[in-house]
């Protein structure tokens, strides 16, 4: 489809195509990756809520009670509809382990999911309904990502948070049968709502941020489903997100056609427990680890180059904690090249991250920038104690082609993370139940796996 490209059109056409979308309709393709967002969110989401981080907010909202309306996973309480999309958002991110889009420059499932699931829940509605509102804020959100990049993002906001509103409020919208007057307030009043800041990365805020922009957004459709109003023009309009944002504004970007022709389609999972930037520097120091049978005695010194990116989002340069961790090139390549199972959340911990021995390692690690080097890419060169240079690239941006394959790895991760929170039987049910979510005549059935 030819998009309109008029900059006071945008806000209206993301409400309409949103409005648009049907889950019969979509390639089989992008409903099986909408499964799989789904159940990778249940995973990452059931290992945080034992994240000691959680215990502040769950004990600030089981005070302020109110009406048991959703789930909250993980656990036996119940809270009303916002504080269980507040929760559990924060816990889907706690880990760092959720799902990422470029076009977003964050994570797309993280806000969507736990307003929607909540919702869900209250309205009992079907996977069906739900499987379609999600692909609606997906797809939103990462225009959105697009319309305002680079500059949103290199300004210092965390598109999760700030983006990441508008994809919630957008699903939620759906959920509630908005119509298109009522999905531009719910942009609007997201749009309004949207904060998030990069320089809380490495502490409690940034989890923080996913489960206050599900929150935001729930809110926002609910406001607009009752005639609460906003700029109808809230994107573009002076003053409106773009201008106060970014330096960038680009409908094209926005409204044009992704690759394949659905975003969810460039959706990238997470196979390492940190952020997704120093995914292709651990896959580069694993490989030439197994390849040339590398010990921290045989490195004389690591040389990792990334994008300039990088350099504000996952370059801390001496991490002392777990968290901080999950944000350091230097300590993630000394994890890989010590065989640390980057995989398994439990190894980000503060004895690691001041052991003397990786302490020493990670200080042989130089970060550098190129500017011709991918988002997601990177290179390595292990200098050896006998003079040899040992180079690999590895390219993490590209999603697996092979979505049978990246289900049964998903799936893998899913009971990973899963069985130790709510055990063997209970996971498997939820697998289940999401690989029929097309024919679930409630999610109130999911939402009540998840409790433990």
């Amino acid at each position: 489809m030819n998009a309109p490209n008029t900059q006071d059109s945008v806000t209206a056409e993301l409400a309409r195509r949103a409005l648009q979308i049907r889950l019969r309709e979509v390639p089989p393709a992008v409903a099986t990756v909408v499964r799989q967002c789904v159940l990778d969110y249940l995973g990452v989401t059931l290992a945080g809520s034992v994240d000691p981080v959680l215990r502040a907010l769950r004990d600030e909202l089981a005070e302020e009670g109110g009406a048991p309306q959703a789930q909250i996973v993980g656990s036996p309480l119940r809270l009303p509809k916002a504080g269980a999309a507040l929760l559990n958002g924060t816990a889907s991110h706690v880990l760092d382990y959720d799902d990422v889009n470029f076009a977003l420059m964050g994570h797309p499932s993280v806000p969507i999911l736990p307003a929607a699931l909540a919702l869900g829940e209250a309205l009992d509605a079907s996977g069906e309904q739900l499987m379609e509102a999600f692909l609606a804020g997906y797809e939103t959100e990462c225009a959105i990502g697009l319309l305002v990049a680079p500059g949103h993002y290199g300004m210092g906001f965390h598109a999760t948070a700030t983006v990441g509103s508008f994809g919630a409020a957008v699903a939620c919208a759906r959920l509630l049968g908005a119509n298109e007057l009522q999905m531009r307030h719910a942009i609007g009043i997201a749009a309004t709502q949207a904060a998030g800041l990069k320089s809380m990365f490495g502490t409690a805020c940034k989890p923080l941020h996913a489960g206050l922009a599900a929150r935001s957004g729930l809110l926002a459709a609910s406001l607009a489903r009752r005639g609460f109003d906003s700029r109808i023009d809230a994107l573009e309009c002076p003053q409106g997100f773009a201008a106060t944002h970014s330096a960038n504004f680009d409908p094209a970007a926005a409204l044009n056609s992704p690759a394949g022709g659905w975003h969810v389609l460039h959706n990238l999972f997470k196979y390492h427990a940190s952020c997704y930037e120093t995914h292709a520097t651990i896959e580069c120091a694993r490989r030439l680890r197994d390849e040339h049978a590398l010990t921290p005695a045989t490195v004389a010194r690591v040389d990792v180059t990334v994008n300039p990116y990088c350099d504000r989002i996952c370059n801390i340069a001496a991490p002392v904690s777990g968290l901080e961790a999950k944000f350091s090139l230097r300590l993630t390549a000394a994890f890989a090249l010590t065989g640390v199972e980057t995989a398994d959340p439990a190894m980000f911990n503060d004895a690691l991250a001041q052991s003397p021995d990786m302490i020493a390692l990670r200080d042989k690690v130089t970060v550098g920038f190129g500017e011709d080097t991918g988002q997601g890419c990177a290179t390595v060169a292990v200098h050896t104690t006998d003079g040899a240079v040992l180079r690999t690239s590895h390219n993490a941006a590209l999603p697996m082609q092979d979505l049978q394959a990246q289900g049964a790895r998903l799936e893998e991760k899913f009971r990973r993370l899963a069985t130790p929170v709510i055990g063997a039987a209970r996971s498997s049910e939820i697998a289940s139940l999401v690989a029929g979510l097309e024919a679930l005549p409630s999610v109130h059935a999911l939402a009540v796996a998840c409790a433990k």
